[in-house]
């Protein structure tokens, strides 16, 4: 059972005074028997009383509001946690699609989870569901097969995309990162009517290659009968086991951003985003990023901060 100390730090620097910040915040570890809380402080930039509560997913939220001017807005998190799942997942390669349909049956958020977008490429996603799905298929090998199908066929590319972008876009680039590849996957099960939903959170393996390591991270999980829910990666074409430390979980990555808000004043801004993973063994793992922000013309007075991003 591995020990991860967790450094994650948000900040928003703008090029004049801003004031009133209010911001949502979802960078509490998730409550499940696959991890442990062992420490967890966090930091904001005028020590802001911060409220919170658990929302429509089971995630817990903070709120906050910064009231006076300032030009720096800095978000820390310090967590010790110790995952406690197996280190290989033990996966129900039995249990069809009629034991699915079984366990969705009259359950209103599985409804919720199975519901595709509407999109302009949906022929694109149905031409991907022949290729994948077969009829005398378990649900648990439908996925897997999904999952090694989006490593095989999309590259993994920084930069290229952000947290705005669509799915009808990823379709066209065939590349992207994590949440590009987690919103692809989710439109894809949604529309073979298997109940997923999307995962924010940390991936920590320690120097073996996995892409992503050292900052934060989005994957999927699903509803596989008999099992119950399971996370899968499709930027690493994985079964998530012990290396993955879970924030929060919701329909899409509106549900899970970390850190979201607005502030007052016409300041244009930049976000950087750092998180520090350490192992038992002493290796540290950095990763900073500078994420984009897209810029919005014409608003004088309030002014929406974008949403801090996973993986970029």
């Amino acid at each position: 059972m591995p020990v991860y100390k967790i450094y994650h730090t948000t900040t928003y620097e703008y090029d004049r005074t801003v004031k009133e910040s209010v911001n949502e915040i979802k960078i509490y570890p998730y409550q499940c028997n696959e991890q442990e809380v062992l420490q967890h402080d966090i930091s904001i930039t005028g020590n802001p009383e911060i409220q919170t509560f658990y929302d429509y997913w089971g995630n817990k939220t903070g709120v906050f509001n910064l009231l006076p001017s300032h030009k720096e807005l800095t978000i820390g998190s310090r967590l010790l946690v110790r995952t406690t799942a197996p280190a290989e997942l033990d996966i129900n390669y039995i249990s069809g699609f009629a034991e699915l349909e079984m366990d969705v049956k009259g359950q209103l958020r599985m409804t919720e989870l199975i519901t595709p977008e509407k999109i302009k490429s949906q022929q694109d996603i149905d031409a991907i569901v022949k290729t994948i799905y077969k009829n005398e298929g378990s649900v648990a090998e439908t996925v897997q097969n999904l999952c090694n199908y989006i490593f095989t066929e999309f590259n993994y590319i920084k930069g290229i995309t952000n947290v705005e972008t669509t799915v009808d876009e990823i379709l066209e680039h065939r590349s992207g990162v994590c949440q590009d590849f987690v919103h692809l996957m989710l439109q894809i099960l949604r529309t073979m009517r298997i109940p997923c939903r999307y995962v924010s959170g940390y991936i920590c393996p320690n120097k073996n290659g996995m892409r992503g390591e050292g900052a934060t991270h989005a994957w999927l999980e699903t509803w596989i009968p008999a099992h119950g829910w399971a996370g899968i990666d499709p930027t690493n074409n994985i079964w998530v086991t012990n290396n993955h430390v879970k924030l929060a979980v919701g329909r899409n990555f509106n549900d899970c951003s970390p850190v979201k808000g607005t502030f007052k004043g016409p300041a244009v801004q930049k976000l950087y985003v750092y998180v520090s993973i350490g192992y038992e063994d002493g290796h540290i793992f950095e990763d900073k990023n500078n994420v984009f922000i897209p810029v919005q013309e014409n608003v004088p007075e309030l002014v929406l901060p974008a949403q801090a991003a996973q993986q970029q």
